[in-house]
């Protein structure tokens, strides 16, 4: 398990590191914003293009690839059908819990987990792509048509969609993987440095976050928050278990549909939660108890698994 701990140990380092920096006055109120804008419009985006235009088209279509959109439509499915009736959220709101509740640390946790504990970084492909190309786009698009406070008309919505860097870059990069070409390094190569501060930024903007705003629970969403756990470390893995089960996959794959599933919500979504002012601390939460207890869930489901 030592991928795991190594993808815990980024986490907690980097989040510790902006949580110390904001105690000692270094950062401000003001820097997590400036952090998180910094990762939603240019470090992600050029990590998308990276990422995605690197990544095969070919090897991540298959069973996998199923097994993860089934398990987050149905864990979307599970977390609107408790939350909407309850709390009434609006389309904002909906959209970061249901992130919240469904989109997976496939980065700086999975990709340690997937090279360290299953032997193939490759197996997180299918995750990352569904992700990168399909869920944060269209969480992306939701979140604008909401920003407009109003049903937009479907030029307004194209033209949205358009001005988001994150789906922009996703297309760009998964269409340079279908045709097979990339730009030559003298251009992909300050992209890929860019890229890089992707992950640090969202991690010091969270730890900015757990030192200068309320502390976690402040928000009184305790019940949402409560269902988004379970939803997140109990629905989707073991939906995806079942899913995997009924497709006979076995062996590595089996391990990789499973254990992806029971990765905790990503900073991404506190990210775009900072970047819309929408459900902020929800999302903030929502990641911090996710990654606190998700730990001993991915042991248990790796046995499962097995």
């Amino acid at each position: 398990m030592s991928g795991v701990a190594a993808g815990f140990w980024i986490i907690g380092a980097l989040a510790g590191l902006g949580f110390l920096l904001a105690h000692l006055g270094v950062l401000d109120a003001s820097a997590q914003r400036v952090l998180s804008c910094l990762a939603f419009f240019v470090a992600s985006p050029a990590l998308l293009v990276d990422v995605l235009s690197r990544t095969p088209f070919a090897q991540v279509v298959g069973h996998n690839l199923l097994v993860s959109a089934s398990s987050v439509v149905i864990t979307v499915a599970v977390y609107l059908a408790v939350v909407v009736p309850r709390w009434h959220p609006d389309l904002g709101e909906a959209v970061i819990g249901s992130l919240a509740a469904a989109y997976v640390n496939a980065g700086n946790l999975g990709i340690p987990i997937a090279a360290y504990v299953l032997g193939d970084v490759a197996l997180m492909a299918p995750t990352l792509l569904l992700q990168l190309v399909c869920l944060t786009p269209l969480a992306m698009a939701l979140m604008d048509v909401d920003a407009l406070g109003r049903r937009p008309r479907p030029l307004e919505t194209l033209l949205a969609v358009g001005r988001n860097p994150m789906t922009v870059c996703a297309l760009a990069g998964v269409v340079m993987s279908l045709v097979g070409w990339r730009p030559p390094d003298l251009v992909m190569r300050p992209v890929e440095i860019v890229g890089g501060m992707a992950v640090p930024a969202m991690l010091l903007a969270f730890g900015v976050s757990l030192r200068l705003g309320p502390r976690p629970g402040a928000s009184g969403s305790t019940g949402q928050i409560v269902t988004i756990v379970v939803c997140k470390l109990g629905v989707q893995p073991l939906a995806a278990l079942a899913l995997a089960s009924a497709l006979g996959l076995t062996g590595v794959h089996r391990l990789a549909a499973v254990v992806t599933a029971a990765l905790p919500c990503a900073q991404n979504v506190f990210t775009h939660a900072v970047r819309y002012d929408r459900s902020v601390l929800l999302a903030r939460d929502a990641v911090l108890v996710t990654t606190l207890v998700s730990l001993p869930v991915i042991a248990v489901v790796a046995v499962l698994a097995h």
